[in-house]
C-alpha cells in the first residue's frame, strides 16, 4: 500500500533524503523534504506484509489565527477497519478528514495515510455541464474509458442514469454518483464527510445500507464522520468521540452484522455515546 506523510521539517534539518523511521513492509519508503512536508512514496512487493495501520497520525496540531482546532491528536485506522468520528459541530471533525483527505497541510505533527484515498461529502459535488459518467471519472489520470464509469454506477445502483445530467437525479442518486465518483478510485482509505446529512430518512437509510454492503466488498478501510450517533453504531468497528481538538473516547462495536437498532445492546451503546455527547437519554430524563 503505497503512503503519503506529511509532517513539519524543521529549518536546520538537512536537504537531502532521509531513511523513513515509519511502518515497515509495504510502508517503507524513502522521505523527500520540501518546504513544509514530507512525501513518501513506496515501491510495494507483492510479498510484502499489509502494514499495521491505514491511517496514522502522531502529534497532530491545527491551528486557525493561533486557536488550535486540532491539538495534540492521535488516532491510528486499521486496514479494513470502519470507524465513525463523532463529536459537536466545531470540535475539529471535518477540519480532521480534509487533512487525511490532503487538502489541509498547514499542519504540525505526522500524518500516515494511503495513496490511494478518496472523499465524498455531504454535497454531492458534481459538475452540471458533464453527465454522470463523465462526472465520476473527473480528476482520474490518463483517459479511462467510460466502461470504468459505467461499472463504478452499476455497483451503487445508478447504472441507469449513467447518461443523466446531474440536475435530473434525486437527492439519493446524487449522492450514489458521489460514491462511485470515489470507488472508482479504488481507494485503501474512503472519507466520508456526513455525506447522508442532507437525505431524507427513508433515502438515508437506504444510503447507510449501500455504504455499508460496500465497504464489506471492497474492505478499504472508512472514515465516516457524523453527527447521527445511531448511524455511526449501525455501521461503524469502532466509535470515536472527538472533543476540543482530541480523541476524548472510543467506543469497540462488538456487534453482530446486520445490526439491529431494537437490539437492547445496539441501544445501550447509543446511550453511552449520547452521554458522551452531552446529550440526556430518556431514561435520564424521566
Amino acid at each position: 500500500m503505497a503512503t503519503h506523510l506529511h509532517r513539519p521539517v524543521s529549518p536546520t534539518a538537512p536537504e537531502a533524503a532521509q531513511t523513513s523511521s515509519g511502518p515497515t513492509g509495504a510502508d517503507r519508503a524513502t522521505e523527500v523534504t520540501v518546504t513544509k512536508e514530507v512525501t513518501e512514496t513506496t515501491d510495494a512487493s507483492a510479498a510484502a506484509p499489509r502494514p499495521a495501520h491505514a491511517v496514522r497520525v502522531e502529534g497532530l496540531t491545527r491551528s486557525f489565527d493561533g486557536r488550535p482546532v486540532i491539538d495534540d491528536l492521535r488516532l491510528d485506522v486499521r486496514p479494513g477497519e470502519f470507524v465513525a468520528l463523532l463529536g459537536r459541530s466545531g470540535c475539529g471533525k471535518s477540519t480532521l478528514l480534509r487533512i487525511l483527505a490532503g487538502l489541509d497541510r498547514d499542519i504540525e505533527g505526522t500524518v500516515l495515510v494511503p495513496r490511494r484515498k478518496a472523499v465524498a461529502f455531504q454535497a454531492p459535488r458534481l459538475m452540471p455541464w458533464k453527465k454522470v459518467w463523465r462526472n465520476v471519472l473527473l480528476g482520474l489520470p490518463g483517459k479511462p474509458a467510460r466502461a470504468v464509469a459505467d461499472q463504478a454506477l452499476e455497483e451503487v445502483g445508478l447504472g441507469h442514469r449513467s447518461d443523466a445530467w446531474p440536475k435530473t437525479l434525486s437527492g439519493g442518486e446524487a449522492q450514489r454518483a458521489s460514491l462511485a465518483r470515489a470507488l472508482v478510485r479504488e481507494p485503501d482509505l474512503l472519507l466520508l464527510d456526513e455525506p447522508f446529512g442532507a437525505l431524507d430518512a427513508l433515502t438515508r437509510i437506504k444510503a447507510q445500507r449501500l455504504v455499508g454492503e460496500l465497504w464489506q466488498r471492497r474492505g478499504c478501510a472508512v472514515l465516516l464522520v457524523t453527527h447521527d450517533v445511531e448511524e455511526a453504531v449501525l455501521l461503524a468497528d469502532r466509535v470515536l468521540v472527538m472533543d476540543e481538538g482530541v480523541i476524548a473516547h472510543e467506543q469497540e462495536i462488538d456487534l453482530d452484522r446486520p445490526r439491529d437498532i431494537a437490539d437492547p445492546r445496539f441501544a445501550e451503546i447509543r446511550g453511552q455515546l449520547l452521554e458522551r455527547l452531552g446529550v440526556a437519554t430518556a431514561a435520564e430524563a424521566a
